[in-house]
């Protein structure tokens, strides 16, 4: 782990979930061993959940991997973009030109909402993206 910190939310990003569910992914050894550390529930958006789904579409069972981590609660939605609108909207014209995605701008949000947050990812964006636009967000991410 990288810079977790004394975090007690963990903020999920596409790359673990993937990672996690998709034993050719080569970040698959690492995300297992993380899951093993962290403790239940991760939380994420529903961006999050989207991409994982579109990425593990040809992977047998993969959408309904996903599907099931949210079911057993596991993993958890717990971000309104309808109501973080103008603040991810911000945040994605700041850093337009590193190419943020709609979930990385809402798991950014999600990390001003949660002072004792870290950002479970294999994005390296996540070490030019700022909380408050000065905060380093901490993460969880490979070495």
């Amino acid at each position: 782990m990288s810079r977790m910190g004394p975090a007690r939310i963990v903020l999920l990003d596409t790359g673990p979930l993937v990672a996690f569910l998709d034993r050719r992914d080569r970040y698959h050894p690492w995300a297992r061993d993380r899951w093993g550390e962290l403790e239940p529930p991760l939380i994420t958006c529903e961006s999050v959940i989207s991409e994982a789904c579109f990425l593990l579409r040809n992977i047998r069972g993969g959408r309904a991997a996903v599907l099931d981590l949210l079911s057993r609660r596991v993993v958890e939605v717990r971000f309104r973009l309808d109501e973080e609108v103008p603040a991810v909207a911000k945040l994605m014209a700041k850093y337009a030109d590193a190419g943020i995605s709609l979930a990385d701008a809402c798991l950014v949000r999600m990390s001003e909402q949660r002072a004792d947050s870290a950002v479970f990812t294999v994005d390296r964006h996540f070490g030019i993206y700022r909380r408050h636009s000065r905060q380093v967000i901490p993460t969880i991410c490979p070495p």
